[in-house]
């Protein structure tokens, strides 16, 4: 296999409303088997554009994977255009009609005629049966070419793909790739770049890409063995352990994991809680935690105080602060964590006021401008932070530096708050 290519069916895909996420998993998961893509290509629903991008992969790629338009709609042609162009019969497959006449049978329905269609199959295509809809796969060897049909949505997709593509793409095996993740904060891309630059390996088996966020930088670290998975993983860890023991605990995760999992598994290990006060933020901080299944064993409350009475009132931010030094500054910022902590008896309380933007900023205090502050039963602590972006990335660089405040103190050895 010299050339694999993958192809996302949809017109709504050629709009800036949809993105083609299919295209993605799979690239990951042929990585994993030494296989690299060579080509994407995104084809319209209409039968000429979708014809003329079929005959050009048939002609450019050796193994095709095609995503969408196996549906039951008259715009879902990927079935009938791939038949058309390889010279193919399309036949009527009675034991697939039967299943998903049965699938509309468990749902107390009956099958809409239109969902006939897709019980016929290209002559000489294996199918691959669908547990998640009624779109069945097709494997077609053309001779010259593996071509790989399947259904557009991911939670029908990938089942498929890791159920009955996988094992069949085994004999198209080059090697064996790994890799990992580490996700960092609280340095810029240039920082790490320092700290890390003569590590990068000069064997062309081990490849590191690094990607940079506002708030949050990526080091993808790759190793590949033509030998075994064991080789390939030894390799990594070693990799691994020479940019994690140069960026300590500046690397909040090495399995790829956000950063908002890692404070939940901390919390839930030393039995802990956190409360959090948001202004700016708007609530993002208790989202991000709360996005984490099982946060409630560690996350009681969160207030949006998002106007000077509610800090006030709901959080025991002393008026005389706000008059005397603004709502955004870093005495209200200390007194919304210390609030927010008392008010939910939490072990830790989290703050955060700034200003987003793009309006609301002045010469003394700049869009950008936010105050992070921490609580817990030794101390309050608040840093004054200047970010950069608008408003959604300000928003969450706010977010991000004050999880990752906590984070850092909970990996203090006297940060028990017993």
């Amino acid at each position: 296999m010299k050339r694999v290519q993958i192809m996302a069916v949809g017109s709504e895909l050629l709009t800036p409303y949809y993105q083609d996420t299919n295209s993605l998993f799979l690239t990951q998961r042929l990585n994993d088997l030494g296989l690299n893509v060579s080509v994407k290509t995104v084809a319209p629903d209409d039968h000429d554009g979708l014809f003329l991008q079929v005959k050009i992969a048939l002609a450019q790629a050796d193994l095709i994977f095609v995503t969408g338009g196996l549906g039951p709609t008259e715009d879902d042609r990927t079935r009938e255009v791939f038949a058309e162009v390889l010279g193919k019969k399309l036949i009527l497959q009675d034991d697939l009609l039967i299943r998903i006449q049965e699938r509309f049978a468990r749902r107390g329905m009956n099958m809409p005629i239109s969902n006939k269609k897709q019980a016929f199959i290209p002559e000489g295509a294996e199918i691959l049966i669908n547990d998640f809809g009624t779109a069945a796969g097709l494997w077609l060897n053309t001779g010259q070419n593996i071509v790989v049909l399947m259904p557009g949505p991911p939670h029908e997709m990938k089942p498929m793909f890791e159920n009955q593509v996988w094992p069949r793409l085994q004999q198209f095996r080059t090697g064996y790739r790994t890799g990992r993740v580490l996700k960092i904060t609280g340095l810029t891309e240039s920082m790490v770049e320092d700290l890390v630059q003569d590590l990068y390996p000069k064997e062309q088996a081990l490849q590191v890409t690094t990607l940079a966020y506002p708030g949050q930088i990526e080091i993808h670290l790759t190793s590949y063995s033509t030998q075994s998975a064991e080789q390939a993983d030894e390799s990594l860890k070693q990799l691994a352990l020479a940019f994690l023991e140069r960026l300590k605990e500046n690397v909040f995760s090495a399995a790829g994991e956000d950063l908002e999992t890692v404070i939940g598994r901390m919390l839930a290990k030393r039995r802990e809680t956190v409360a959090v006060a948001e202004s700016c933020t708007g609530g993002l901080i208790g989202h991000r935690l709360t996005n984490v299944p099982g946060s409630s064993e560690y996350f009681l409350e969160g207030a949006i105080t998002y106007s000077n009475e509610s800090k006030i009132d709901n959080l025991g931010v002393p008026a005389d602060h706000i008059r005397k030094f603004g709502a955004v500054s870093v005495q209200v910022a200390k007194s919304m964590a210390a609030g927010i902590r008392t008010r939910a008896r939490a072990s830790y309380g989290l703050a955060v006021t700034g200003i987003a933007g793009p309006t609301g900023g002045t010469e003394g205090k700049p869009v950008g401008l936010v105050y992070t502050a921490l609580a817990w039963d030794k101390s309050v602590e608040a840093v004054k932070n200047q970010f950069l972006g608008n408003r959604e990335q300000v928003k969450f660089q706010a977010s991000q530096k004050a999880l990752d405040m906590l984070r850092r103190l909970l990996l203090q050895p006297n940060a028990d708050s017993d």
